[in-house]
């Protein structure tokens, strides 16, 4: 248990470096990444293009660890991401759920509000 959060402890924090590379590296070959507000993607290459995708536009973020529970191969993070995004600051409460195969990401669904980072964006 202790290893698995600190797996997702590192990975949180590697966002602070937006290496796409990076962070596809902490996902098994077959990893799912599904923000909860849209399509799941699945695989190194999905989750390359997708992760540079948004993160395209970002100057910058941190993400603060809230709360962290762990049970066996299941982490889960309550966070606060801050982030500047096409010049604009978004802080972004969020939850997500990791499943963790040998010390690999498997699964993890990000729960948000998309009104919340749209309404940043735009206001």
């Amino acid at each position: 248990m202790t290893d698995n959060t600190a797996v997702v402890r590192a990975f949180i924090a590697a966002w602070s470096r937006l290496d796409v590379e990076e962070l596809v590296g902490y996902f098994t070959e077959d990893g799912i990444y599904h923000n909860m507000p849209i399509e799941p993607v699945q695989g190194h290459a999905a989750l390359r293009q997708f992760i540079g995708a948004f993160a395209g536009g970002w100057s910058s973020t941190e993400w603060e660890v809230l709360n962290l529970a762990a049970a066996g191969d299941v982490v889960i993070a309550e966070r606060i991401d801050r982030t500047v995004a096409n010049g604009k600051q978004v802080d972004l409460p969020c939850c997500g759920v990791f499943e963790l195969r040998d010390g690999k990401i498997a699964v993890w669904r990000d729960y948000f509000d998309m009104a919340t980072y749209t309404r940043a964006l735009t206001g």
